[in-house]
């Protein structure tokens, strides 16, 4: 089992930046294959991919996002970090960590990003 906690959400203008944090209660990234990342669902909308980053190293940035999010992570802190700027309005959502590993996927409780127009 893994546990995973979001912080890092919240209320922001557009054109602002928030960063999420996502930390799991073990080591993801010290076996190949696995993954971290986020998602998002908005109302009435399917969970979509914002972005993941792979043991390797290999990152994956959803269109919608290209360009101003960027993912990172501290493998000592067992951490993903999902940067975004210039936010718009139709970033607002729920935004989900993620872990996919070999032995399943496990996914946080979420974290609300509303952007103001």
């Amino acid at each position: 089992q893994v546990q995973l906690v979001e912080s890092g959400g919240g209320l922001v203008q557009a054109g602002g930046s928030l960063r999420l944090s996502c930390a799991a209660s073990r080591s993801i990234f010290s076996i190949n294959a696995n993954a971290m990342g986020w998602y998002r669902q908005a109302p009435g909308k399917q969970r979509e991919l914002v972005a993941d980053i792979t043991s390797g190293g290999r990152t994956n940035i959803g269109d919608s996002v290209k360009g101003r999010f960027t993912i990172s992570r501290d493998n000592a802190k067992n951490t993903v970090y999902l940067q975004m700027n210039s936010l718009k309005p139709e970033d607002t959502a729920v935004y989900y960590c993620n872990a996919r590993m070999i032995g399943g996927v496990y996914w946080g409780q979420g974290t609300q990003v509303t952007v103001s127009s």
